[in-house]
């Protein structure tokens, strides 16, 4: 027996420490430091492409050996991509600490939340799992609504000291991760037993047989990722789109931040509607993201950011559900796993959709 409230509360601090940064808006620091946009896109890409082809093995990689000590791994590259990038004098090695940095958030995702679940599940208390899940998507807003304000600062400072002060996080991070329990459904004795690249290949397979088994799980894992990357897509072209419709320099920081708040709001709604059907949810929530983008069109810098503060407020109401659902329903052994492969559905809508997106708005 272990103390839950204080597990859930350092996976609490690690997500904070784990997102708020001075180096946030990447796309602004690299500008500045002479990068085109063309190498600012290239770098983006690779990074997306290293993340594919690694979310699931390293999900596999966090069932068969622990997901505390793939949070640790995670922790560890991320502050190796921080060192990199503040020594890096060229475009390749930029790019090289991008492809650091998605191996750093492959190891972390799903196993954050896979440790959360079994933690509660040791001690039958699953039914607070929504609660956790609403609480990582406000950390997440808030944080990030932060580090976008601190755009400006993080200029001001220069790249190395924005990075520097970025890796001080992540030194308080891997020390809160180390407090952590391992929590596992697997005896000791079992696990010296297996062979290691045959629990490897298990996991892959077992992993693969539940989704083929479960077509309705793996249709909520793309149809949530769907909504998710079109409320992602909305905010990421606000930023761009607020200040040709007239919005002033100084209110573009305020107006993103109160854009998350819209987030904020719908993970916190969301615990009060527990009788609501999922289909009804689903169904409203893609009527509001479709309203969202709706807004966004008007070229009135106020109701664009109103249209972006609903589709947050949508997306993180339907994203608390759905994962509440999908990890009631993820076997023990492959949570991890399961989880990495809705990550990757993720990714491969998001570069589905993203350069659809971009050929839209070129036209809009």
């Amino acid at each position: 027996m272990f103390n839950l409230k204080k597990q859930i509360n350092k996976l609490y601090i690690s997500e904070i420490l784990g997102n708020i940064s001075l180096t946030g808006a990447w796309v602004a620091i690299l500008a500045a430091r002479g990068f085109s946009l063309p190498q600012i896109g290239l770098s983006e890409t690779i990074f997306h492409i290293v993340s594919l082809l690694f979310e699931i093995p390293s999900g596999v990689l966090a069932d068969v050996f622990g997901r505390k000590k793939m949070l640790l791994i995670s922790c560890c590259l991320n502050m190796l991509s921080d060192l990199i990038m503040i020594f890096s004098n060229s475009f390749g090695i930029v790019c090289f600490s991008f492809c650091i940095r998605a191996l750093s958030y492959n190891f972390y995702s799903g196993s954050d939340e896979a440790l959360a679940y079994d933690s509660m599940k040791s001690q039958g208390k699953e039914n607070l799992y929504e609660k956790f899940s609403s609480n990582q998507l406000i950390i997440y807003r808030v944080t990030d609504g932060i580090s976008t304000m601190a755009a400006g600062l993080a200029l001001y400072l220069g790249y190395r000291i924005a990075y520097a002060i970025s890796l001080i996080f992540m030194i308080f991070q891997l020390v809160t991760l180390s407090g952590l329990k391992e929590i596992n459904f697997i005896s000791a004795k079992e696990k010296e037993e297996r062979k290691f690249l045959k629990e490897i290949l298990n996991c892959f397979k077992e992993s693969f047989t539940f989704l083929i088994k479960q077509k309705k799980v793996f249709l909520l894992m793309l149809t949530n990722s769907f909504v998710g990357a079109l409320d992602i897509l909305l905010l990421f072209f606000l930023q761009a789109k607020l200040p040709q419709a007239g919005m002033p320099e100084w209110a573009l920081g305020f107006a993103l931040l109160i854009m998350q708040a819209g987030g904020i709001l719908g993970a916190k709604l969301i615990l009060k509607l527990k009788n609501i059907s999922y289909p009804f949810l689903f169904g409203v929530c893609v009527a509001i993201v479709l309203l969202g983008i709706f807004l966004e069109h008007t070229g009135m810098y106020v109701i664009m950011t109103l249209g972006g503060f609903l589709a947050a407020l949508a997306d993180d109401a339907l994203q608390v559900r759905s994962n509440k659902i999908l990890q009631d329903k993820f076997p023990s052994e492959q949570r991890a796993a399961l989880g990495s492969v809705e990550s990757f559905s993720f990714s491969i809508i998001m570069l589905i959709l993203s350069p659809l997106a971009g050929f839209f708005y070129s036209f809009w």
